[in-house]
Formats: C-alpha cells, structure tokens, sequence
C-alpha cells in the first residue's frame, strides 16, 4: 500500500516561508520530524472541517476523494493510527507525558489567547490587512470588524479580555521565562558546541509532541509583524532562539529565516 499524499492547507499564499499561525508550523514541524513528506496550499478557514486552519487532505491513488483532516492534535493521531509516523511521546514516561501535556497546555491554551490579544485588539489593522488580504479592502473592512467583534467576544468570555494590557504583558513574559528555564536545562544537559548539536524542551535525544508546538510559536512569533511585543520578549531569552535557529537548521534548511522576512 503506497503513502497518500498529504497537502497542508495554512491560510497564506506565501511558500518557503513561516506563517503567522502557530498551529500551521507546528504542523509543519509534526511531520518534518517525522521525515514526512507534504505539500502546502493556501486554502481557507471555511473550507477546512472544522472552520479553522491548518487542515490537511490525504489523497491516495485510487478514485476515492481525498480524506480531509482538520485540528493539529487530531492529525497528528491520525497520522500515528494510520501508521504513517511513530507517536513521538510513545516512548515517554508517565511523568515525562504529564510534562510534555503541561508545556502543550501552558502554549495552546493560555499563552495563544494572550498572543490573539496582541494581534487582533493592539495591532488591529496589521494583523486584519495579513489576515485577509485576499479581499478587496471594502469587504476586508466589513469582515474585519466582524472578525474583531468575534475575537473580543471570545477573549473576554475565556478571561483575557478582562485582563489589562500590562497584566497580560506580565503573563506573556512569565511563559517565555518558563520555556526559556526549560530550554536552558535542557541545553546544559545535552550540551551543545556544535552548530549542528539539538537539543530538545523535555532533555532527550529527540523533538516530542511539546516540542512541534514550541517551535510553532517561536517561529510565529517572530515573523508576524501585528505581534511585536512577542518577538521583542522572545529575543530576550537567547536560549530559545539559539533552540529555534538550530530546529531552522536541521529541519527547514529551505524555508526563509524569520531575519530574512520581509514583512516580518
């Protein structure tokens, strides 16, 4: 049975080069570490399975229609169930797996609202030109404030959106110092003379599920331009650059570097 092709959908037009999106390079760092081949597309949030990108097809080579997969998680365990990739965290600990949960968590589900905060209430007209750029401006205005109506609403019912922006700033730089506390551990244990030396968020020999959402956020949060005060904090912390320049190296050699963005 041959491989299907896997086709990333990441919501930008750009190629050979990170995106604004976290979950899209976390993705994309998913299966590079998997030494999974792929392809990209632009595509659309309404056009995924669950309104949302990234979303993935997997096409085989007979007259079925192509199986369309939608949320990171869910397709990082689709990919494992199919037997295209080993589960990255299959050979953890059950102390080792809390960890890499915790680190997931702390990312996807507190620091990400705080990074929507920035984008879409402090940097409005950045991220919503980016964001919708396919549109003609008339409509991009329209769906704009839809879009930010929908995001403010989302914010203060999770709970960022109650907090004020030097509250918020406060807890995006204490994430960052957590990461870089982790990193810095972990570069002191693998050691790391080498250019070509890894090291990883958890101290092994290899990247684990932690690590695909790390890098998706480093790497996010330094190309996008309605995000400044992120790329500010995290170039405070050279430990989690130094991390994120040597997964660049080693596994996205031909992918524009986030110095070299244009609009970055």
């Amino acid at each position: 049975m041959s491989s299907p092709t896997i086709t990333i959908f990441r919501g930008f037009p750009v190629t050979k080069a990170y995106v604004w999106s976290p979950f899209v390079t976390k993705l994309e760092a998913r299966l590079r570490f998997a030494d999974l081949k792929y392809r990209t597309e632009q595509g659309a949030p309404p056009k995924g399975p669950r309104g949302k990108v990234p979303y993935i097809s997997l096409s085989g080579n007979g007259d079925t229609a192509p199986e369309m997969v939608s949320d990171t998680t869910m397709i990082s365990e689709k990919l494992v169930d199919d037997g295209l990739t080993e589960d990255l965290n299959g050979k953890l600990t059950p102390v080792e797996k809390a960890q890499d949960a915790a680190i997931r968590a702390l990312l996807e589900e507190k620091l990400y609202f705080y990074q929507v905060h920035e984008r879409w209430e402090q940097n409005y007209y950045t991220m919503r030109d980016k964001a919708l750029a396919a549109l003609p401006l008339p409509v991009r205005i329209l769906v704009g404030q839809l879009g930010y109506r929908k995001v403010s609403s989302t914010l203060y019912g999770q709970g960022t959106g109650r907090l004020t922006p030097e509250e918020i700033t406060k807890y995006k730089t204490e994430a960052w110092e957590n990461v870089n506390a982790l990193l810095t551990a972990s570069s002191r244990k693998r050691g790391t003379g080498a250019e070509d030396d890894m090291f990883f968020v958890l101290g092994g020999s290899k990247p684990t599920e932690a690590d695909t959402t790390l890098f998706g956020f480093v790497a996010s949060g330094l190309v996008c331009a309605a995000a400044p005060e992120t790329r500010k904090i995290i170039r405070t912390f050279p430990t989690v650059t130094d991390y994120a320049d040597r997964i660049h190296r080693h596994y996205f050699p031909d992918y524009e570097h986030w110095e070299e963005t244009k609009d970055g």
